[in-house]
């Protein structure tokens, strides 16, 4: 072994920061022993130097960062400061500067994943980021090495785990989302401002990093469609459960069916009670993948928290150690498909709509006329009337969204439909 350290740099010692650090030292003859030198934890940027950071000595502690990256003898900057600024600039610099970088930044790569790819190979250096999605899952490494040799044609996935909470308890309890998201908040899985995981925010940055790597095509964050859950009722569970289903906020990667090109979204869906993803509690993550060779697997486990990512970033310091050891870097970027991203309108799929509509005869066969002029077949439907009112729920089959759209811009029109309560996509089957 050798016994010069390879010297590590963090920027950032909130609660995965700090979990890092922990396991550094209180794992550090494994990790040697795994790696084959020791790792030294050589400087910690921090915003407040002044907050007690228990393991850590204070003499590490710096709040110039810049200076850290710029060091020279750091072979590895763990990054996890999050966002865009600092923490492009640092990444860059450290990568110039000759230190290679793992990062837990799912907003920046999805931004600037590209150009922070093509720096660390014009400096020789490697870029790991499994952090980035779904915590502790081993998810990317997976993607882009294990799975190299395949065709992967999807990738559907729960990738936030306060959305996950949030409905799981929806679901199982009838709450309502104000009361369910109250819950989540008391027991600390949702932000004081939740707008990044309800909105879908968090989820499209993780789908746009999935269907870069799923199918070597850059996609950017600007690229997924994106809707968020917070209109999702009490109402639209039971409509779901009516149906043998549940609702999820789903990321959902594909391959066109000619393979000509890929679509990223993330909203919510209803899915069947009896796929893998239905059965998904809580907090926790799962990604479903389907490819040509391997068929169907699914990727389970905690997806956020201070300890599990940590693990997720450990486990990609440990493989960059060793990659500088034996002089190499592991793969890089891979863009060669090149494939466009296809607009939503593009995407075939079964909805679900639920319309209120005035309790009288002939409303259906309107109804029923709008959705045949726009090229959307009807499956089922479900009316229920009372005192001059009716809500009626339709579900059809396979149609394009934006026929779908125009359909739904139709029914709005109609003096009979008093509004359009919901709709929801039916995915999963």
């Amino acid at each position: 072994m050798r016994t010069r350290p390879l010297k590590v740099a963090l920027l950032g010692c909130g609660v995965v920061g700090s979990e890092v650090a922990r396991i550094m030292t209180t794992h550090a003859d494994d990790l040697a022993a795994r790696i084959g030198a020791p790792v030294e934890l050589a400087g910690v940027a921090v915003r407040r130097p002044a907050k007690v950071r228990a393991g850590i000595d204070p003499a590490l502690v710096t709040t110039d960062a810049t200076a850290l990256v710029k060091r020279g003898d750091i072979d590895v900057v763990v990054e996890v400061i999050g966002g865009i600024e600092p923490a492009r600039t640092l990444i860059t610099t450290a990568l110039e500067h000759g230190a290679s970088v793992v990062s837990a930044n799912k907003a920046l790569l999805a931004q600037d994943g590209a150009a922070l790819h093509a720096a660390a190979e014009e400096h020789g250096k490697d870029l790991y980021y499994e952090a980035a999605v779904a915590g502790a899952i081993p998810l990317i490494r997976p993607l882009r090495e294990s799975l190299a040799g395949d065709k992967v044609n999807r990738v559907l996935g729960i990738v936030n785990g306060t959305t996950n909470f949030i409905l799981d308890k929806m679901d199982s309890t009838g709450a309502g989302y104000q009361e369910a998201l109250d819950e989540a908040t008391a027991l600390g899985y949702a932000e004081a401002d939740p707008t990044a995981d309800v909105e879908g925010f968090d989820a499209a940055a993780k789908a746009a990093i999935l269907a870069g790597i799923a199918f070597h095509t850059r996609v950017r964050l600007d690229d997924v469609h994106r809707e968020g859950m917070t209109e999702i009722t009490a109402a639209d569970f039971r409509s779901a459960k009516r149906m043998g289903c549940t609702i999820k906020l789903l990321a959902i990667c594909e391959r066109a069916a000619d393979g000509a090109s890929v679509t990223a979204r993330v909203h919510p869906a209803m899915i069947p009670l009896s796929h893998p993803l239905a059965s998904v509690r809580g907090a926790y993550n799962a990604v479903f993948v389907e490819s040509d060779a391997a068929g169907q697997l699914m990727f389970y486990g905690p997806g956020a928290g201070g300890a599990p990512t940590a693990s997720a970033v450990l486990g990609d310091l440990v493989a960059v150690c060793r990659n500088r050891l034996s002089g190499t870097t592991g793969p890089g970027e891979s863009a060669y498909a090149a494939l466009p991203v296809s607009p939503m309108g593009d995407v075939v799929t079964r909805y679900h709509i639920s319309l209120d509509v005035a309790d009288k005869p002939g409303v259906l066969a309107q109804v029923a006329t709008v959705f045949a002029e726009h090229g959307v077949s009807i499956d089922t439907v479900r009316q229920q009337g009372k005192d001059g009112e009716a809500s009626l729920v339709v579900v059809t089959h396979r149609a394009s969204d934006a026929s779908l759209t125009g359909t739904v811009e139709a029914l709005r029109k109609l003096d009979t439909v008093r509004g359009v309560a919901s709709i929801m996509r039916v995915e999963g089957e």
